[in-house]
């Protein structure tokens, strides 16, 4: 990305989108009662208040009413309906970890050979983004966190904590191109969940190679243990990679996440908070919720002299509906220098 002299002046930056996540499905619902939704009914009116609190994009997971994290696709299907009435202006974005279960024999036989990942692509109605890993990488979730971030969280159980601390994100080649080739077929955008720079260069040779046809929706999740560290200097090596035509949304971990969200409001970039990344004001005295983490960035981004995206808006920034029809214009339209023609030397420069 290019930083012209005039970058950080907010009448040059678009409006702030902000990603809610408020389901935290790594957490038990007794960890945090008053925000960690159970209900099909808590579970939209979540929705309602963060998008009233700001946010225009949902990051959404579900529960069944033991607390656990539904696998059934009809409650994910029960779930989207309410919600295009409920925040029907909202991005509404599915984590893509979700390995769905069939509820029958006929869904059995159906999903036999198949990852059942894949039917994210089948949900409907559809929603606008899945959320998608490129190439297998640790995802320890718990590395950098402090004990006192776990302290009172059923995450501090020996067991629980030694299961999420081993796991992994399965995303190797031949999964990550069928994945997104059935998303986009279904109208569904792709939003690329990053570890670091080589999963970029990943995506990059896919899209050269005419593996996907579509804009370049990032998020960079600085959380360690197999993803970049929370720092500066790992965010800035990221950015400096990512090209001119891509929208980048800065994602972290726990206290880590706010000052890196302030961060990516003063450099333009977009953020994401909420029970899912944390649970706890920046004094540690406190829990704060998800709706009072879209409050904070409201009211900083305000103060940068930035303006907040309606969810009409995020739609356009991180443009919706938009798939192309080849790898030229997949690659121009990504601001990518085109591919080397036969006979062509030196350095290539995009359009």
């Amino acid at each position: 990305m290019n930083f012209l002299d005039d970058s950080l002046f907010p009448e040059n930056q678009e409006d702030l989108v902000i990603t809610a996540a408020p389901y935290g499905p790594e957490w038990q619902v007794s960890d945090f009662p008053e925000d960690l939704p159970l209900t099909m009914d808590e579970h939209v009116q979540t929705a309602v208040d963060c998008y009233n609190a700001g946010a225009s994009v949902l990051h959404l997971h579900v529960r069944e009413l033991d607390g656990s994290g539904s696998k059934r696709l009809s409650m994910f299907n029960e779930f989207l309906g309410r919600l295009r009435e409920a925040v029907p202006d909202m991005v509404l974005q599915v984590g893509g970890s979700i390995s769905f279960a069939p509820e029958s024999e006929g869904e059995t036989a159906k999903w036999l050979s198949d990852d059942t990942r894949h039917m994210l692509a089948e949900l409907t109605p559809r929603p606008d983004q899945v959320t998608v890993a490129v190439n297998t990488s640790q995802f320890n979730v718990l590395e950098m966190m402090e004990p006192d971030d776990l302290k009172t969280t059923s995450l501090a159980e020996p067991a629980l904590y030694e299961a999420y601390r081993e796991m992994i994100v399965p995303a190797g080649p031949g999964w990550v191109e069928e994945h997104v080739k059935r998303l986009s077929a279904n109208g569904i955008q792709s939003h690329f969940q990053l570890a670091h720079v080589a999963q970029l260069d990943t995506l990059e040779r896919m899209m050269r190679r005419g593996k996907f046809f579509g804009p370049l929706i990032l998020t960079w999740v600085g959380i360690g243990g197999g993803f970049d560290a929370a720092n500066p200097y790992t965010l800035m090596n990221f950015i400096r990679a990512v090209p001119d035509g891509a929208v980048l949304t800065i994602e972290s971990s726990m206290r880590h996440t706010l000052p890196l969200n302030m961060m990516a409001i003063a450099m333009g970039l977009h953020v994401r908070c909420g029970n899912e990344d944390n649970l706890w004001k920046q004094d540690w005295k406190s829990k704060m919720t998800s709706v009072e983490q879209v409050e904070q960035l409201v009211r900083i981004s305000r103060e940068f002299g930035r303006e907040i995206a309606t969810g009409k808006e995020a739609k356009r920034i991180y443009r919706i509906g938009e798939f192309y029809q080849s790898t030229d214009e997949t690659l121009a339209k990504n601001g990518f220098a085109p591919n080397r023609q036969p006979g062509q030397k030196g350095f290539l420069h995009h359009a």
